[in-house]
Formats: structure tokens, sequence, C-alpha cells
């Protein structure tokens, strides 16, 4: 299957936290950085999520944030180290491709005044920040 979401990685599931009807899943990205999801308690079941089971880490470019310090006293728990490889601009809008430590690739949709007001170029450092309610999961 063919997805328009752009930013696709791998891991493996280190912690399920279970709730009545939300759940919390701890994954470990290829590369070693620690990655939470936030999804129902059906889509462990129905995705038949275990600890040590690999999964696909799905995310949309546009549910990226990038911060160029580290970043404290937030309640986004996804906060990824990186360095930008790239920068694409248009007339509003950027996308910055972004190296993670240690491996994987992920993307930003941003508004070009970000990129400006960042000073967003090849070789930045970064953190990318998503929420865990936006980390999807597929059964790898």
């Amino acid at each position: 299957m063919n997805l328009s979401v752009r930013n696709q990685l791998t891991g493996t599931v280190s912690e399920i936290t279970r709730g009545a009807v939300m759940s919390t899943v701890s994954i470990t990205l290829a590369g070693g950085q620690e990655l939470t999801a936030a999804v129902t308690l059906d889509a462990v079941e129905d995705l038949k999520l275990t600890v040590g089971g690999e999964v696909a880490v799905l995310i949309k470019s546009t549910e990226v944030s990038l911060a160029t310090g580290s970043v404290a006293g937030l309640s986004i728990r996804n906060q990824l180290r990186g360095t930008v490889a790239s920068v694409d601009t248009g007339g509003a809008m950027a996308v910055a491709h972004v190296e993670l430590d240690n491996g994987g690739q992920l993307t930003a949709a941003i508004t070009l005044d970000a990129v400006k007001d960042l000073g967003l170029v090849a070789g930045s450092q970064v953190t990318a920040l998503v929420k865990s309610t936006e980390v999807a999961l597929a059964a790898a």
C-alpha cells in the first residue's frame, strides 16, 4: 500500500500502557531514539501489538514542529534530535528534511517565516516535536 504520509519509520515496541479507551505505546526507533504513540485500546488489540514487536510509525509532515535548541516544560512527549539535511522553500511554506541522530529521516512542513526566524539551513541542529496523539502505527 502506498501512503501520502511522508514520515514512515520503523521501531520496536518497548512498552504498552493500556487504558480503558486509550493506550500509550513506547517505541524504540531503529536509531535508538524513543517515541510515544497514543492510540486506542482497540488499535493495540487489532494490530496485535506486543512488547518486542516491530511496528511502522507514521507521522504527517504537517504534524512535525522544529526547535533549534533543547526544549523543556512541554507536554509534547516526542522530541527527536537531528540535523537539517536540506530545506525546500515555496511561496509561504517550506519542507525541512531532518536526518535523525543515529538514523532515520523526518520531514517537517513549516512556514517560510519559521524557516527564516529559526535560521534553518543544512547543518542546523534541531529537535523535532510531535504530539503522541499525532503518531499512527501499523503492524510491520
